[in-house]
């Protein structure tokens, strides 16, 4: 039976699923693990010296620059990979996928303002969960119950890795919900809209990786573009980046990460869904935390080696277990 269908193409590597999910899996963490660095030391660091020390705060001219590199990044592989290979998605659904996704990244970077990194980290490994409630309320999809329960571990263990209880009742600050809160439950839910439109453009038109990230990344370049215009903040970026020449350097290294982060990530919701996707980005976000107290030297807790062994349970109760969304009516 074999001999008929594949006598004259011998199977590759890249045929093996697992295969494919270890090169997509191993792409997403190495670049947005130094992409989360880099997101960091731009938008928390201090500029300048003494009096004239400053922040940066250009969110949306930094996704801007970075939608720019990630939509010329896909034409360079749609060009050598795969040439006139038509795209039948419609223009209007890019367009509103790109809504979501550029607010959902617009809203993460600003958060970075309010609050600290870990906070934000912690915000956006909750992304799981509105991409299954989204994906089950509107796209009627049923996934089986490991996956409800790869996810629930996964969240858990990078919530416990987070939490760091007051050792004082007095102490209540941090705790007040405030706009940088609110910014990340936008940048969640934006999150869950992206995730169930990417879903719908696989099933219903097969959209490839490199489509998909070159028209979303084209409309958010454009909308963004219109916008950092109208509100004049690319020029003060340009100010900024005057005074302060260093930072393209780390802007530009942050594009690029992203750029093939990206590609990665939609490589991950093509082949493998955006759910797979959610499970394989908060991972990622799990290590960045990890690599940076590892780099810092900071002492771990109980609580946080706790939180590591759950998310190492997590991804290996999915990797046996949690197979694929089954199959619906329309």
């Amino acid at each position: 039976m074999a001999a008929g269908k594949g006598a004259g193409k011998p199977a590759s590597l890249w045929d093996n699923m697992r295969i494919r999910f270890i090169v997509c899996f191993l792409g997403v963490f190495v670049c947005y693990f130094y992409y989360g660095i880099l997101q960091e030391t731009i938008t928390r660091g201090d500029y300048g010296q003494g009096e004239k020390k400053e922040k940066f705060r250009f969110a949306r001219t930094l996704v801007f620059i970075q939608c720019i590199i990630n939509s010329l990044f896909a034409k360079l592989l749609i060009q050598f990979f795969e040439g006139s290979k038509p795209d039948h998605t419609k223009s209007w659904l890019y367009g509103l996928c790109s809504l979501s996704y550029l607010g959902a990244m617009v809203s993460s970077n600003s958060a970075l303002l309010y609050v600290n990194y870990p906070t934000q980290v912690l915000g956006k490994s909750c992304k799981p969960i509105p991409v299954m409630i989204l994906g089950v309320t509107i796209l009627r999809k049923k996934y089986p119950m490991a996956k409800y329960l790869c996810v629930l571990l996964i969240v858990s263990g990078v919530a416990l890795f987070l939490y760091k209880p007051n050792k004082s009742s007095a102490v209540a600050d941090d705790h007040v919900f405030g706009f940088g809160e609110i910014l990340l439950l936008v940048s969640l839910t934006l999150d869950g809209l992206t995730g169930v439109a990417q879903d719908h453009m696989r099933a219903r038109f097969q959209t490839s990786a490199n489509h998909m990230m070159l028209n979303i990344n084209m409309w958010s370049t454009l909308v963004l573009g219109l916008a950092v215009l109208w509100t004049g903040e690319v020029w003060e970026f340009l100010s900024f980046t005057e005074r302060h020449p260093s930072i393209f350097y780390n802007i530009l290294l942050f594009g690029l990460t992203s750029a093939l982060g990206q590609t990665f990530i939609f490589m991950t919701v093509v082949y493998f869904g955006p759910l797979t996707c959610s499970i394989v980005t908060t991972t990622r976000k799990f290590f960045t935390i990890l690599g940076s107290v590892i780099l810092f030297g900071n002492v771990m807790s109980t609580m946080q080696w706790f939180g590591t062994m759950l998310v190492f349970l997590g991804l290996g109760l999915d990797a046996k277990f949690g197979k694929g969304p089954k199959k619906t009516t329309h």
